[in-house]
């Protein structure tokens, strides 16, 4: 079967190249050049630069393997940057790497596959593909190893796309795809993982969304729940819900972001035991694993990646929308960010909290 793999240059997707061709694949390996690199300079910095394109082209030598670099360039700013930027500006907090895996990698990379006379897409994210025997439904698992497990950035994949996507690694630890790569002689076998998000590399996001804001206006009051102006702040933009460093303000207690409201400007704080809540909306809900169900589904639901799932019913609304309540008060629940429901290591599916 011939696959084309995404390859970042690191070395999950690296060994994912690895193990296809190992097992008999007519691999062809695709880069994405996510910015004007004509001057030698990293756009964005981190995210598919210079050095990582010479990286994967070693990688692909080293395996023997075509190796081609695809300019989506276009399709990165108005899917993934513009959306971080715009959701900043409106007082939510998104997430990048969502956008980029369902809008970018598996859309518009499925669709350049084709033109390779490729029948699958493969990537080295730590999750895994079924099929559920009762329904012939493609099914999303969580990666085996969880400390690693990407599953929660993939919620919006559809069938079509999970019936055409491979993960190879899904299935080892990060310590087993490190060997693996050592084992290959594979020049990347101990190259760092990216730890912020990949187009702002120095992870100042205020800095990024005010370059490329434009015209950007969002100064305005903190205040507390009764109204009381505390202090003033540099735009809602600088802030995200469940934040306590960098709130400029003096008080007897520490002090969290409770609310934004774009509107009027203004950045709502409280204590602690104000961001506890036990229910959420969320909007472009994703039922990956099957039909939405008729009626309050019992789930483990993740608000963030690095968050533990907590006990949940979710219901279905009308238009893509979904009701979710949980058992117990659950801490900083931010919109803009994904809620994924898991039946144990299985996703059921996701949406946007309102």
């Amino acid at each position: 079967m011939r696959v084309v793999v995404a390859m970042s240059g690191g070395v999950d997707s690296s060994v994912a190249a690895a193990l296809l061709a190992e097992a008999g694949h007519d691999v062809i390996g695709l880069s994405m050049q996510l910015y004007d690199q004509s001057d030698g300079e990293s756009g964005y910095g981190s995210c598919c630069s210079l050095d990582d394109l010479h990286d994967a082209g070693r990688v692909a030598r080293r395996l023997n393997i075509p190796h081609y670099i695809v300019n989506f360039e276009h399709q990165f700013q108005r899917t993934v940057v513009a959306n971080f930027v715009d959701e900043y500006v409106s007082g939510r907090t998104p997430i990048p790497c969502s956008h980029c895996n369902s809008d970018l990698k598996f859309s518009t990379l499925l669709d350049r596959s084709r033109a390779y006379g490729a029948e699958m897409v493969a990537t080295g994210h730590y999750a895994r593909i079924g099929i559920d025997p009762e329904t012939g439904r493609q099914v999303l698992r969580r990666g085996r190893d969880t400390s690693k497990d990407q599953s929660y950035f993939l919620f919006s994949l559809t069938q079509d796309q999970l019936a055409r996507a491979s993960f190879p690694v899904g299935d080892l630890s990060k310590a087993a795809v490190r060997e693996t790569a050592r084992a290959l002689g594979l020049a990347v076998a101990d190259k760092p993982d990216s730890q912020e998000i990949c187009f702002v590399p120095d992870g100042d996001y205020a800095a990024f969304i005010e370059r490329h804001a434009g015209d950007l206006d969002t100064a305005g009051a903190i205040v507390n729940q009764t109204g009381d102006v505390l202090g003033r702040h540099g735009g809602i933009h600088r802030f995200t819900v469940g934040q306590r460093k960098g709130l400029g303000i003096a008080a007897a207690e520490p002090l969290y972001v409770l609310q934004l409201r774009p509107d009027a400007k203004t950045v709502v704080v409280g204590p602690r035991t104000e961001l506890e809540r036990t229910s959420l909306t969320a909007s472009q809900v994703n039922w990956i694993a099957g039909p939405p169900p008729p009626g309050p589904l019992r789930v483990m639901a993740q608000i963030r990646h690095r968050h533990l799932p907590a006990p949940a019913s979710v219901r279905p609304l009308d238009e893509d929308r979904a009701a979710v309540e949980f058992d117990a008060p659950v801490l900083a629940i931010t919109p803009g960010q994904a809620v994924v429901f898991y039946e144990e290591e299985v996703v059921v599916g996701g949406g946007w909290i309102e």
